[in-house]
């Protein structure tokens, strides 16, 4: 059973006002679990030491990232070890090239997210994916390049990023943008432009009157948006699909919107036309509160009380059009506010598929250390995995994303229901007390022994137990549990015990013979973490 979230019998601090309070394992442990996959024992150690201020700006910057490479003798064009994000599909037979690049681009996207560092990339980069709910194309280049074109804006401005995604040959595809022309206007993309990437559908006042856009709104909006198409996917002589723009397929009339964009008027503005249109929709009183809603939920909390949509909700739409639509000083206010270090609002959020992998691996240093192509087929195998536990990074179930993040009332704890909960256990069990999942003529694991070597004092039970309910779990364990813990790792003898067999480890650290004991016992401890409630939410 997944620990609800429980009411506090203090305050909740309802302030975005820099705080002040203690800075410690605490904080820092829940800022990391809220910002990356799974922070490491050091990552939180470091992060007290820098404190609150400088973690959270090194959080907030975006490394450079390489592209995915070949690693299938499928691939007919690019040559292995190199990228093949730029380069045509075969003339005859694309279908094997095209499948080896996808199953390179999933490998090399959960590689990402294991190899993260102190950056709230990964996090925020599937927070926009969830956000537009986007289907990948069959060419892996244009769900490349709509990835990287979210990777690059993530922290940028909303408005453009809404900008770029509307002509996005991905996108244009999936919508059915590149088929909307005068001739058969198509309202897909338009109406999810309005109901779910921007203002929001809200309630239904009238027939077609949802109190945000009209039904009249969405006709005009496609007319608006007619003109543009695709070219070069699955393409054999073009190193890129792009968006084209043409004039005799766009409807060059005035279009007139309802009094919720203040009844303006859309004139003819050929391929700006759209990008004019977005401007009119950032300027609907509300439209900020819309996107700093999602960003709460997927940072903070799902409950969004009327009391918190009156106080933070507005303070942060407030920061945000102050801005002009930048999203990094929302989330820099947001990250270092008095709101999110609040004690009630540590480990309500039930972790998603990929959120409670990656923690495993993350947290406990373990990263694949084989050659290129095994590498990247312990990724892919990750990415099967998630998808059996409910999330396809590259296919949400519709265009509005997962439903563990708009259905409410259970929103993240639809991820705790009875299969996907018996999925994750058995997938916990797999990677450490079973041997790890085969991957070629290997095996990938947890790498037990490099996360207690890392931890404060290996040599003390009580320590290793302690650190590893501080790394793992928002809330801690209770005394009864971490005896329990301590008696999985002392296989039931005086702790000295393990104390003993860790120093004769240090001594011969090569020897398997010492080593595959202390590995063997840790195994154990974090298989039995793996499986309990507190490990389940952040």
């Amino acid at each position: 059973m997944i620990p609800q979230q429980e009411e506090s019998e203090v305050p909740v601090s309802l302030s975005l006002s820099p705080y002040t309070g203690d800075w410690t394992k605490l904080e820092a442990g829940h800022l990391l679990r809220r910002t990356l996959f799974g922070p490491t024992f050091q990552q939180i150690q470091d992060a007290i030491a820098a404190g609150m201020e400088a973690t959270v700006d090194q959080l907030l910057i975006l490394p450079a990232t390489d592209p995915p490479l070949v690693v299938s003798p499928d691939e007919a064009i690019a040559a292995y070890g190199d990228s093949w994000i730029a380069s045509p599909l075969p003339p005859n037979n694309p279908g094997p090239t095209e499948n080896a690049r996808r199953e390179s681009l999933a490998g090399w996207t959960l590689e990402r997210l294991n190899r993260e560092g102190l950056s709230i990339q990964e996090k925020i980069c599937l927070f926009w994916n969830n956000h537009f709910g986007v289907e990948g194309t069959f060419d892996a280049r244009a769900i490349y390049n709509l990835h990287e074109l979210i990777r690059s804006n993530c922290l940028g401005n909303f408005r453009q990023l809404v900008k770029d995604v509307t002509i996005d040959p991905n996108m244009l595809v999936f919508l059915n943008g590149a088929s909307n022309n005068q001739f058969s206007p198509n309202e897909n993309y338009s109406r999810e432009l309005l109901e779910l990437f921007t203002v929001g559908k809200g309630l239904q006042v009238g027939e077609g009157d949802y109190s945000t856009f009209t039904e009249a709104d969405v006709a005009a909006g496609a007319r608006i948006l007619t003109g543009w198409t695709v070219d070069g996917l699955g393409s054999d002589t073009m190193t890129s699909p792009v968006s084209v723009f043409y004039p005799v397929l766009h409807d060059d009339g005035t279009k007139v919107l309802s009094s919720y964009f203040g009844n303006a008027s859309i004139s003819n503005t050929g391929d700006e036309e759209y990008a004019n249109y977005i401007n009119v929709i950032f300027q609907q009183p509300g439209m900020a509160k819309f996107i700093c809603r999602k960003l709460y939920r997927w940072f903070v909390n799902y409950d969004l009380t009327a009391v918190v949509e009156n106080t933070i909700i507005s303070d942060m739409a407030a920061t945000l059009e102050a801005n002009d639509f930048e999203i990094l000083p929302v989330l820099r206010e947001l990250l270092k506010s008095e709101h999110f270090y609040d004690v009630s609002l540590r480990g309500t959020i039930i972790k998603n598929p990929l959120e409670y992998f990656f923690s495993m691996l993350n947290t406990t240093g373990t990263v694949p250390t084989f050659d290129l192509t095994t590498n990247y087929q312990v990724y892919l195998n990750a990415y099967n995995f998630s998808i059996v536990l409910g999330m396809d990074y590259y296919r949400p179930p519709s265009v509005g994303g997962w439903t563990s993040y708009y259905q409410a009332p259970s929103y993240t704890r639809l991820w705790a229901n009875s299969s996907f909960l018996k999925l994750r256990f058995d997938l916990s069990a797999y990677i450490t007390i079973y041997g790890g999942y085969p991957v070629g003529s290997e095996h990938f694991k947890i790498d037990a022994l490099t996360f207690v070597n890392g931890l404060s004092v290996p040599g003390s039970a009580v320590a290793v137990i302690n650190d590893t309910a501080d790394v793992f779990c928002p809330k801690g364990l209770s005394t009864a549990e971490k005896l329990t813990l301590k008696y999985i790792l002392t296989n039931g003898l005086p702790d000295f015990e393990w104390s003993d067999q860790y120093a004769e480890y240090l001594s011969h650290p090569n020897d398997v013979t010492y080593s595959d004991p202390i590995r063997q016992r840790m195994e154990f401890v974090l298989a039995r973490l793996f499986s309990m409630p507190e490990f389940q939410t952040i």
